[in-house]
């Protein structure tokens, strides 16, 4: 797992921001909300942005959290979706 200080700083369950940037592909969205439907089934309705020269996009999830490995998890699924360069 990772070393995060996120149960010193938030109150569980929380609403919290993941944002992903990979390369351009129509499915990345869906790739995305696939990963959270695992750890937190639920609607998701996430948002997609492409970067100005259209090389990337960066997609953004709001997920209900309920302690800090289950972020961490998330964060390290999401990295490993085929062409995602980073997860904020």
């Amino acid at each position: 797992m990772l070393d995060t200080n996120f149960h010193e700083l938030m109150e569980f369950p929380a609403s919290f921001p993941f944002k992903v940037v990979g390369d351009a592909r129509d499915t990345l969205a869906d790739d995305v909300v696939a990963v959270v439907q695992r750890h937190v089934p639920g609607d998701y309705m996430p948002t997609s942005k492409a970067s100005s020269k259209g090389t990337y996009n960066s997609i953004t999830i709001k997920v209900i959290v309920n302690s800090k490995e289950q972020i961490e998890k998330l964060y390290i699924e999401l990295a490993a979706i085929e062409g995602v360069k980073r997860v904020l």
